[in-house]
């Protein structure tokens, strides 16, 4: 069979610690159970001391997840270790990932601890944190700047004092292939009881080697990888889940025979759902999930593909859940039809939930003479928010023009009673906001906004993302909408980030 490589997914802890990638609870537990659903063994779901937001996720990811693992991670403290304890009460398999700086710049400009304090600061947070679960994880933070002989000390010690995993991190993106295989190697070697553990590994890609090293690190002989949907994360990110698993499955020959126990056909979905929770864009040309992994317009590659797939395609885009074909319904499709092309998608819906959609795949199919993959997927999930809906957007009309001055009039539905007002703004998109709050009385302030296309030609749905501060909650809160018509779109984005900002106070 192989060795199993264990996949411990930190995208819900180190991944949202890219800068505006924060994600509510609610958000959170989709993440979490589509992870569950891509078949990863742990999910690091996060850090429970760090805020008390943090510390609610984990516990109610703890309830909605039964597979993985969930981990939290902690500080060499109590206080931190007790937080994690707590978070993680509730889950059927639970992991404590304790960590410590051993790297001389950390220990002597950041801890100003002695290496023998450091020592006993790790040994003691093990054996503490083992009080409450018989799984913990303890990390070397900055393990590749560290002096090799002193991680074996270490390790050594707080493998003694319980660990069950012991991580290798290379938390800046300092070290290079080579290099990492050597020290992987050199610990497994010299530490007499890594025996008794699984050795992880867990890179950032400040030098853009995250995967490479990742990867070298499995040569090595290390049984756990830990990284992100999209490669998300501190600075430059850490290594990408997708490219990680699709490596060691297309290339199980170079590998060894290693294998892992994710269902590649979800990689796709947890891409595409991370990146719209998050508002971090996948870049068309990134390996095995962009826009263009599985694209071919030079003539000689098209020629090559519609012979043999193989001449220019090393993985089957199905494999990870892409679908060949785009054009697949038009507005003569019945609901048959719609009702199986989601099923294929992915999507099951009760009967209620497939007549809302098929009504806005009526109208969209109106506007637009091609529905693609991507305009069924904005429609279910711009339909089907994963964010209670305080206010719902029943019409917007604006006028705007050289010779007048933007208005925005905008009906909006709470609890079943209508509420509309008008705005005049600098454009008709700030036209627009200007009216919602209005409306709701939630007054922000815009900190960016984007604007891409979900799909092909003029008629193109389009997405919209807002980041908006929000005083009356000390916040910055996302937003997401979808339309053919962009000032519907801004809408849409803005009025999620209200509700959302709505649901804190």
């Amino acid at each position: 069979m192989g060795r199993k490589i264990i996949i411990f997914d930190t995208t819900l802890r180190d991944g949202e610690q890219s800068p505006g990638a924060s994600m509510n609870v609610h958000e959170k537990i989709a993440v979490a159970k589509q992870l569950e659903k891509l078949g990863v063994d742990v999910i690091e779901a996060g850090f429970a001391a760090a805020s008390p937001g943090d510390l609610e996720a984990i516990k109610e990811i703890s309830k909605n997840v039964e597979k993985p693992i969930i981990a939290s991670l902690a500080r060499a403290v109590r206080k931190d270790i007790e937080a994690a304890a707590e978070a993680l009460k509730d889950a059927k398999r639970k992991r404590i990932h304790t960590f410590i700086a051993t790297s001389p710049i950390h220990v002597e400009k950041k801890l100003s601890m002695s290496y023998e304090a450091v020592k006993e600061a790790a040994v003691e947070a093990v054996k503490y944190a083992r009080n409450f679960c018989d799984d913990v994880e303890f990390s070397a933070e900055d393990a590749t700047r560290s002096d090799w002989d002193y991680l074996c000390e270490i390790f050594e010690e707080t493998i003694k004092a319980g660990a069950t995993t012991i991580n290798i991190p290379d938390t800046v993106g300092y070290t290079t292939p080579q290099e990492y295989y050597e020290l992987v190697k050199y610990i497994l070697n010299k530490v007499p009881n890594i025996d008794k553990v699984v050795v992880s590994v867990h890179c950032h890609d400040d030098l853009g080697m995250a995967v490479a090293n990742s990867l070298s690190a499995v040569l090595a002989g290390a049984n756990q990888v830990e990284c992100t949907i999209n490669g998300i994360g501190e600075r430059a990110g850490n290594a990408a889940l997708e490219e990680i698993v699709m490596a060691l499955k297309v290339r199980a020959d170079f590998y060894k025979d290693c294998y892992t126990d994710v269902n590649t056909k979800e990689i796709y979905a947890t891409s595409r759902l991370v990146s719209r929770l998050t508002g971090i864009k996948v870049p068309r040309n990134k390996a095995i999930v962009g826009l263009n992994a599985f694209a071919h317009e030079a003539g000689i590659h098209q020629d090559g593909v519609i012979k043999e797939k193989s001449t220019y395609e090393i993985m089957k885009p199905e494999d990870v859940g892409i679908e060949m074909s785009k054009l697949v319904l038009g507005k003569h499709s019945g609901r048959h039809g719609l009702e199986e092309r989601l099923k294929e998608l992915g999507y099951t819906l009760t009967k209620e939930q497939l007549e809302i959609i098929f009504e806005e795949f009526k109208k969209l199919a109106d506007k637009k003479k091609e529905i693609y993959d991507e305009d069924l997927r904005a429609l279910i999930e711009e339909k089907f928010k994963l964010t209670p809906q305080v206010y719902e957007l029943v019409s917007l009309q604006v006028v705007a023009g050289s010779a007048a001055s933007p208005t925005a009039t905008i009906k909006l539905v709470k609890n079943g009673e209508e509420f509309e007002d008008a705005a005049m703004g600098d454009g008709p998109v700030d036209a627009t906001f200007k009216a919602l709050e209005r409306i709701t009385y939630v007054k922000g302030k815009l900190k960016s906004y984007d604007i891409q296309a979900l799909t092909e030609g003029k008629d193109a749905i389009g997405e919209v993302v807002v980041k908006v501060f929000f005083p009356d909650i000390n916040d910055t809160i996302t937003g997401r909408g979808t339309s053919t018509d962009i000032i519907e779109a801004s809408a849409k984005a803005y009025l999620d980030a209200i509700n959302k900002a709505l649901m804190k106070m």
